[in-house]
């Protein structure tokens, strides 16, 4: 493989132990059937990672302290603190390119399908400092703590394009934290699945339109009628958020003339979100809820300055 190749399938089995913060859009379950069968790795995972301060440094800095990632349970959920029940499946098809599949060792015995990994994470704070030292700072963020479900992550590097496709489908079941600097507090956010009252691939109908014409065998795409893999799918499509996106070396947007930068495509985000609560002085001013956000065609190029 070229050098980018290389680099490219490293920073992606590097990665994928610690991606649960965070469906292929193509990588469904009938995909994921194709690679069974193909040597590869397995690695089953438990763990909990807790870091005193992440620091990125220019002329000021960036800081988030006390940091612990684990199970559920470190953020009030009702898991244990380890991230556990973990299984990376990792591939390389025929073609070269690399296949990793992060899932469940647990299966639900009465429809087996996977049961979603129990997450947690906590942080102290958020603060940008003067320097390096931070004799001036300001807290961005504090008291950050939320908890959710990982129901898949899957990562691809295609050798065709040197592309890097990253899909994830999760929940947060309870985020918490305050923006000290606006004195402002959020409670209670939750982010979920867009459910069946969406439209996913843009045909016109929404999911539920397409289950009523089919009898509830098919909807989005996905047809069960003769394979339940497609069943279970299409349920993590509508339950959980899904993100869809590749990265990649590109040239910039626009009229940009920069070139060798770090491109990210964002396929597609489609979520429910709500706030509980948003608080100003310590007093909540109301609640806030999205349906049906899907972010699309949006491109990101990342480079120095």
């Amino acid at each position: 493989m070229k050098g980018l190749k290389k680099i490219a399938l490293v920073t992606a089995i590097a990665a994928a132990p610690f991606a649960a913060n965070a469906e292929l859009k193509a990588m469904n379950d009938s995909a994921m059937g194709n690679v069974t069968g193909q040597a590869g790795v397995t690695i089953e995972l438990e763990t909990k990672v807790s870091i005193g301060q992440f620091k990125y440094t220019d002329e000021g800095s960036f800081a988030v302290n006390d940091i612990v990632l684990g199970g559920s349970g470190v953020a009030g959920g009702t898991g244990t603190e380890l991230l556990d029940q973990i299984k990376i499946d990792i591939d390389v098809a025929d073609d070269g390119d690399a296949i990793i599949h992060v899932g469940s060792l647990q299966t639900d015995p009465a429809t087996g399908a996977p049961v979603p990994i129990d997450w947690g994470m906590t942080a102290g704070s958020m603060e940008l400092l003067a320097g390096s030292t931070g004799t001036d700072s300001t807290t961005l963020i504090s008291g950050l703590s939320m908890y959710g479900d990982l129901a898949a992550l899957d990562m691809n590097v295609d050798t065709a394009t040197d592309h890097l496709n990253v899909a994830v489908a999760f929940d947060i079941d309870d985020m918490d934290f305050n923006v000290d600097f606006l004195g402002v507090g959020i409670r209670d956010m939750v982010v979920t699945g867009a459910g069946t009252n969406f439209d996913y691939d843009g045909n016109g109908t929404t999911a539920n339109e397409e289950l009523a014409a089919s009898g509830g065998n098919a909807a989005e795409g996905y047809d069960w009628t003769a394979d339940p893999r497609q069943k279970l799918a299409f349920g993590k499509l509508t339950k959980y958020a899904n993100v869809n996106l590749d990265v990649y070396k590109g040239a910039g947007l626009g009229a940009s003339t920069a070139t060798g930068v770090l491109r990210i495509d964002v396929n597609n985000v489609y979520m429910d979100m709500s706030i509980g609560a948003i608080e100003i002085g310590g007093a909540s001013i109301g609640s806030v809820a999205m349906d049906n956000l899907a972010i699309t065609d949006t491109k990101l190029a990342v480079y120095g300055h």
